[in-house]
């Protein structure tokens, strides 16, 4: 048996909001598919996996179990961008990489990580 990452659903209130928020925070694709909003990756990515927003009456009431790690060069720069397009910054941690744990316009969490810089090989002399 083999088996295929798809799709991640997103339970959401407002989908088409929701879809667009995570359309334009990746630089992906908004897709209406038979009546489902979909976010999928640009024509230009490796990627075969898609979001997809469901929407359900009730609102998020607890934290996610599972959540994405974007990682990026410039967390400064990433962050300040994902705000204007409504997220929140919840918290910053530093360990090895430095991150920013967000809330999506929905409450959603993620995080985004700027990993440590590469090391540098020691000269031999």
């Amino acid at each position: 048996m083999h088996l295929r990452l798809r799709a991640l659903t997103f339970d959401c209130h407002d989908a088409p909001a929701l879809a667009e928020f995570w359309a334009h925070a990746l630089g992906w694709v908004r897709e209406d598919v038979r009546g489902e909003v979909a976010v999928v990756a640009a024509a230009t990515e490796p990627w075969d996996v898609q979001l997809l927003f469901l929407p359900v009456p009730e609102h998020k009431t607890a934290k996610n179990r599972m959540h994405p790690d974007l990682h990026t060069d410039d967390l400064e720069r990433e962050v300040a961008r994902l705000v204007a397009l409504g997220a929140t910054e919840v918290a910053r941690h530093r360990d090895v990489s430095v991150w920013a744990v967000m809330n999506d316009p929905e409450g959603n969490e993620f995080c985004v990580v700027q990993p440590p810089p590469p090391e540098e090989p020691e000269d031999e002399e």
